[in-house]
Parts: structure tokens; C-alpha cells; sequence
């Protein structure tokens, strides 16, 4: 095999492996969760409602955020009060999302042979930043070259908040907010995952932020 048709195929391989590591990567959303709770040790009776604001009882978004909320209470071995019965707590919820802009510019180390438009180098050289070839020959194609790039793109920050008080005072008994930063700006897509990291650990340590990570599934 001549030389030209070495580096051809090794390109070809490469590109080919890079295709099928980016294809096995599986999405993470990552949480972070912070509560405060006063939590009664002893409580036996769990049975709950929520209370909802005027907007929220009508609007289906929340409606569908509740329903992951009462799956996780249920879970727990939370009862949700029949009509006519009176809850031991009440449950509140809400949630929002924003999103800003980031501008990075960042240096790339550059092999100038491999810099045609028929091989994407930047994606290669960020993941094999020594590689130059079967027979190592640092003058291959060149010394390298440093560049400067620019990446623009927008980060939303999801957030959830979720209260549980006695229904008979108002007593705040569970106080907890989950956080969340990524490229997915469909809060419907992300809210399962919010609400599992949240109830992840119940009821958790008092007053100390904790990582929670959860692969997305396809």
C-alpha cells in the first residue's frame, strides 16, 4: 500500500471511529439540588393536597409537572387526600426557565495537512491532539498552528421548586429547589428528570447542596 493510500484509509478510520463514539454518547442531566427541612421523624399520617394559584388551575403544562410531582409523592408513601378528607400537608409547586447567551474563544492546535475540507480537524484534533501517524514524523504535514475560535451558543437554566407545609398552619416541614444548565431548552423534556433528582434522596440533608445525575432516555 502506497503512502497516499495509507493516509486516505487512515483517515477513513478515523472518521469512521469518530462517528461511532459520537453515536454511543447517551445525554446527562445534571442537578443541583439544594433543601431545607424540618422533618418530623414521627409522622405517620402523609396525607396530602395541592395548592394550587388561580393560573395554575388552569393550565395544563402544570398540570402534566404535577402529575411527575404525585408519582414521586406516591412513590414515598404519600397519600393524596380523597374529596371530602381532610390532608395532613399541602404541596405547592413552581417552575421556570431562561436562557443567555455565551460567547467562548478558545485556541486550537492545528495540523495544517489535516485542515482540508475533506477532513473535519477541529472535531479530531479536540479528542487526538498527539496523533500524526502510523511512522511517527512530526514534519508529516508541517509544524502546527495555533488558532483562534469562536463558539457562540445559548445555555438555559431549568429550574423546579417544590414546598410541603402542614395544611393545618402553614408550617414549612420541606423546602427544596433543583437547578439545572444545558443546551435543551424543552423544559417538558427535562421536568422527569428534575423531579426524580429532586425526591432522589428524601428528604435529604438539611441546608446542603448535593450533585444528582440522570442519563436521558432515548
Amino acid at each position: 500500500m502506497g503512502t497516499s493510500s495509507l493516509k486516505h484509509w487512515l483517515i477513513g478510520l478515523m472518521m469512521a471511529l469518530s462517528l461511532l463514539l459520537a453515536g454511543c454518547t447517551i445525554p446527562v442531566v445534571k442537578s443541583e439540588v439544594t433543601t431545607f427541612h424540618e422533618w418530623p421523624a414521627a409522622l405517620q399520617e402523609k396525607t396530602y393536597v395541592f395548592e394550587r394559584t388561580k393560573e395554575q388551575d388552569n393550565n395544563l403544562e402544570y398540570r402534566n409537572y404535577e402529575n411527575m410531582v404525585r408519582s414521586e409523592l406516591n412513590r414515598l408513601g404519600f397519600k393524596e387526600a380523597s374529596s371530602g378528607q381532610t390532608p395532613q400537608l399541602k404541596v405547592t409547586l413552581d417552575y421556570s426557565i431562561s436562557v443567555r447567551d455565551v460567547r467562548e474563544i478558545y485556541p486550537v492546535v492545528v495540523d495544517p495537512g489535516w485542515g482540508s475540507p475533506y477532513w473535519p480537524w477541529p472535531y479530531w484534533r479536540s479528542y487526538y491532539p498527539p496523533f500524526y501517524g502510523p511512522f511517527y514524523d512530526p514534519f508529516w504535514y508541517g509544524p502546527p498552528v495555533v488558532q483562534q475560535r469562536e463558539s457562540n451558543y445559548q445555555v438555559f437554566t431549568r429550574r423546579l421548586h417544590v414546598v410541603i407545609m402542614q395544611a393545618a398552619d402553614g408550617k414549612k416541614l420541606y423546602d427544596t429547589t433543583v437547578v439545572s444548565e444545558g443546551s435543551n431548552g424543552s423544559l417538558a423534556a427535562i421536568m422527569p428528570y428534575l423531579v426524580r433528582s429532586m425526591f432522589a434522596d428524601f428528604p435529604g440533608k438539611n441546608g446542603v447542596p448535593r450533585q444528582v445525575e440522570l442519563k436521558m432516555e432515548k
